[in-house]
């Protein structure tokens, strides 16, 4: 390891490394049996995603997202993450969650429902956001599904999360290397689009060395968003660009206008952003919102919290998405990331780090694979090489965490890592085509509805304690009041609540009066 990262990690006390958190964010789409997007409304018994906590809806009514709360162990963590899951299998009679990033077998793309959240003003504005996106980007980009990987070390200032920041978008390389899982798709996903694909199996596209489709051009990807500029050299510049992109009309956007003939709401706003919520990004800035609180503010106000990686796909392999070992693995990449040197970057890297995210997600695991270099190459890099001198470099900082708290999880999560980069073939998006390949028949649509029924049968044997089944009940329960209370105390109308919520004085500290709504879009 450097001697600098070396030292970094010696002066780092064990009280900040013992306060290292981390929580889940997961989407994953309802099916039925046989592996159709579900067109049932979100099952009753898990409360209202409106309110809860928990378990809530994202773009689709059928795109379930599942959210822990915050905790100081990897193994907590999964836990609730897995408890969530039982939870909303328990109340989804016969059908399943899907596990695979990429989408099932999808209907037209007007058969593909909104979410919906009731007749509240934040209700409705919930649904219109998601009709903008819908209007901007397509149906099907909105139901793939992943897994954002919420972070935060005590002690890091605003300026130690943008230089974490930074680093992270330059190592994207390495996580979508060794945890992508989505190198395939179902045909109709791509129908009317240029993909580039080959056939993998019947009815499936995909590319002998990709590793995430989710985070290459068909995923979520965004010309117009290109546009905004957003560096990440320090917040004041960020929230500049973030700011300027959530007010200045975008003229494509301009043309769908605000509201139809019809009288119905098509989108938001007509600027580059409707929300903060839709800029998209490998990983992004955090601060938990108050009540009615723009995000930008809360940014401005009161500075980073946290960050939110956001690129990983879900596991096809594993009933949760994700396992214990790798948010470990994740811990040692950011804990890197916050300690190693980072430059500042510029407009040219910044597109740099665009090109090679895309090469990675499509040409990942091809061994001859060379990247543009960043600010911390002299020159073209290859993947491979550096991935397994990176990882190795991290062994440090999982004896020191193995040290602080007992056994030896993250070095053993670590060698596992290292394992699959020495094994190419172990690596998830090579176990999918594997698959593919040894059993065509099933195409991708069986090797989904397979996982994702195995997961769902494996999840629902496991008895989950009586006093934690009445602890997701009572949320429920909480919820549904909740959004009752929220409808019952509402008033003027909803012209009058999105002017006041998305007015641009809400985007500064100085703007601190109007917080008056329960939840946020």
């Amino acid at each position: 390891m450097p001697c600098a990262l070396t030292q970094a990690l010696t002066d780092i006390s064990p009280q900040r490394l013992l306060g290292m958190r981390r929580g889940i964010e997961k989407e994953s789409l309802r099916v039925d049996a046989q592996g159709r997007l579900a067109t049932t409304p979100h099952p009753a018994a898990l409360g209202s995603p409106l309110t809860h906590p928990n378990i809530t809806t994202d773009f689709a009514e059928a795109q379930v997202e599942l959210v822990t709360g915050v905790h100081a162990t990897p193994q907590d963590c999964r836990g609730e993450l897995v408890e969530l899951h039982q939870t909303s299998l328990a109340a989804m009679g016969e059908e399943r969650l899907w596990g695979y990033s990429m989408p099932c077998h999808l209907p037209d793309e007007a058969a593909i429902r909104l979410g919906q959240y009731g007749p509240s003003h934040i209700g409705q504005t919930k649904t219109i956001y998601r009709r903008g996106l819908a209007n901007r980007y397509g149906r099907r980009m909105q139901t793939i599904s992943g897994i954002h990987y919420n972070w935060s070390l005590p002690g890091l200032s605003d300026a130690d999360y943008f230089a974490l920041i930074r680093n992270v978008r330059r190592q994207i390389p390495l996580l979508l290397l060794l945890f992508g899982a989505s190198p395939a798709v179902n045909a109709c996903f791509v129908e009317g689009l240029e993909h580039g694909l080959a056939p993998v199996a019947p009815g499936a596209l995909g590319l002998p060395f990709a590793t995430s489709l989710r985070m290459g051009r068909l995923g979520y990807q965004s010309d117009a968003q290109a546009g905004i500029g957003a560096g990440y050299n320090h917040l004041g510049a960020y929230g500049e660009a973030i700011e300027r992109a959530l007010t200045q009309p975008y003229p494509p956007y301009a043309r769908i206008g605000t509201v139809d003939a019809d009288g119905v709401w098509q989108q938001l706003t007509t600027s580059l952003l409707q929300i903060e919520n839709e800029f998209y990004g490998v990983i992004r800035p955090k601060q938990p919102i108050r009540r009615g609180e723009r995000p930008l503010h809360a940014l401005r106000e009161r500075g980073v919290a946290y960050v939110e990686l956001r690129s990983m796909d879900l596991d096809p392999f594993d009933p949760a998405g994700i396992s214990e070992a790798t948010m470990r693995v994740l811990d040692l990449f950011l804990l890197r990331c916050a300690l190693n040197a980072s430059p500042p970057d510029t407009p040219q890297e910044i597109a740099c780090l665009a090109r090679n995210q895309l090469r990675t997600a499509a040409q990942g695991r091809d061994p001859e694979l060379l990247l543009e270099p960043t600010a911390c190459e002299a020159g073209p890099w290859s993947l491979h090489e550096a991935a397994a001198v990176w990882w190795d470099g991290c062994l440090p900082l999982a004896d020191r965490l193995d040290h602080l708290h007992g056994g030896a999880f993250y070095r053993d999560a670590l060698a596992g890592a290292l394992g699959r980069l020495a094994h190419a073939d172990w690596l998830p998006s090579a176990r999918v085509l594997a698959d593919l390949a040894a059993r065509p028949e099933r195409a991708l649509m069986g090797f989904g509805n397979a996982i994702s029924t195995q997961h769902r049968a494996g999840l629902l044997a496991q008895a989950l304690p009586p006093e934690r089944q009445a602890h997701w009940a009572r949320l429920a329960a909480d919820s549904d009041t909740h959004r009752e209370q929220i409808e019952a105390a509402q008033t003027g109308t909803l012209a009058n609540f999105l002017h006041a919520y998305l007015n641009p004085a809400g985007l500064h500290p100085e703007h601190t009066h109007g917080y008056n709504t329960r939840v946020n879009p």
